[in-house]
């Protein structure tokens, strides 16, 4: 499941719409509890920065799905960054570490029945170490090793985190549905890189392990157990538009190769290596005046081979405008329709066994989401996320008929 991304930029756009938000907010302080007496700049002077957030998902279903019915889901998050130029004198040298607690009940999963999460927050409901690594910048190239989720690094559009479907929030989940490609707080080990070709241009690879034993909760602090079934190959071109002075945009392309042997979709027998390719943008298409208030679109597409893939296409777009009402600059609205194809092998192979018959062409051919949200910037380190979502053919990926849902609720996201 995808989850909140860190080092994609959410943080940088969230700081940016502060800074042009009006006088009063962008005066308050950025975190619930504050600077602990001059401590926390004291230690991040020395080298030591702590981080931590709370985000809580609450929803109803108001209509269809398997029954009616809501479910409350949350998650805290904390961490600290270690610099160990400013520690030891390793210049360009960071150690990052961080733990996940999740608890709480799935929408989705006990009271829908759908393929997408409409709460993000939701799965893997304990508390695992979900980070630890070390980073280290040489000019250009920025490398990082250990055990952490290669989702933090690619593939991912910090934009659709306005939104609270994990379908949006912030990887097409046809990545990890259909390979070894794992996001937060999912970890394994691996050695990330990346490069700037360019100030405009990235380039993002590394070698990741696949190990689908490390999201069993008895594993949650056993991250070098048994289960490794082999490598994660990804490729990532990344062009950002904004660099240059214009207006704020991002495109990735890119491809990914999972050794692993795994059971073909639909059929008897084996298939080695899964793989895929993608296609994400975001574009800033009219802003107003000079800060961060706008209208944004932002759109993904993946392919994947029926032969191993559940998820055979994935299609996403939606708009988010920041700055709302007068003096609201830092609050959003955003829309957001995204469908996910089920492989038709999987559809055929569940009707030929049957008994009685069952008519192919009348099992749904996929899943549809479709999400309207308001953030509401409360203060710079609290946001209220009012959110509703419409579910087309929930059953689809369980070979069944249920009713289109609907589902209303509320995010809440607070940095400690």
């Amino acid at each position: 499941m995808s989850g909140p991304i860190e080092r994609l930029g959410a943080a940088a756009g969230l700081a940016a719409a502060l800074a042009c938000a009006s006088p009063a907010l962008a005066g308050e302080r950025t975190t619930l509890t504050g600077d602990w007496g001059g401590l926390r700049t004291d230690l991040a002077e020395d080298g030591i920065a702590f981080r931590g957030d709370y985000v809580s998902e609450t929803f109803s279903v108001l209509d269809g799905g398997l029954r009616r019915g809501g479910g409350y889901t949350q998650q805290i998050r904390v961490g600290a960054d270690f610099d160990l130029d400013k520690l030891a004198g390793w210049s360009g040298a960071i150690v990052h570490l961080t733990f996940n607690d999740r608890r709480g009940k799935g929408v989705s999963s006990d009271v829908v029945g759908n393929r997408l999460p409409i709460q993000e927050a939701y799965g893997g409901q304990y508390t695992r170490l979900t980070e630890l690594s070390l980073e280290q910048q040489f000019g250009r190239l920025d490398l990082r090793a250990g055990f952490f989720a290669m989702g933090n690094d690619l593939g991912g559009m910090a934009i659709g985190c306005n939104l609270v479907n994990a379908a949006f929030c912030a990887h097409p989940l046809s990545m990890s549905g259909d390979s070894g490609w794992y996001n937060y707080p999912n970890a394994r080990w691996g050695v990330a890189a990346r490069y700037a070709v360019r100030t405009d241009l990235l380039v993002r690879t590394g070698v990741y392990q696949v190990n689908p034993a490390l999201n069993d909760k008895a594993n949650a602090w056993r991250p070098f157990a048994s289960g490794s079934t082999g490598v994660m190959l990804p490729l990532e071109v990344e062009y950002d538009r904004g660099t240059g002075g214009g207006l704020p945009g991002h495109y990735k392309l890119g491809a990914y190769y999972d050794s692993s042997r795994v059971t073909r979709q639909g059929e008897t027998g084996t298939v080695k290596g899964r793989y895929g390719v993608y296609l994400l943008a975001d574009q800033m298409i009219w802003r107003q005046g000079s800060g961060n208030r706008g209208l944004s679109l932002f759109g993904q597409f993946t392919s994947n081979p029926k032969a191993s893939a559940p998820i055979t296409r994935w299609y996403e777009v939606g708009l988010v405008k920041t700055g709302t009402f007068p003096g609201r600059d830092a609050d959003t609205i955003a829309l957001g329709l995204v469908h996910a194809q089920l492989n038709p092998r999987l559809r055929r192979a569940y009707v030929d066994p049957a008994d009685p018959p069952v008519d192919y062409g009348a099992l749904p051919a996929g899943e549809t989401a479709i999400e309207l949200s308001y953030g509401w910037q409360a203060t710079r380190w609290l946001t209220v996320r009012p959110d509703v979502q419409y579910i087309v053919e929930p059953g689809a990926f369980g070979y069944r008929d249920t009713p289109n849902a609907l589902a209303v609720g509320a995010q809440v996201k607070a940095q400690f």
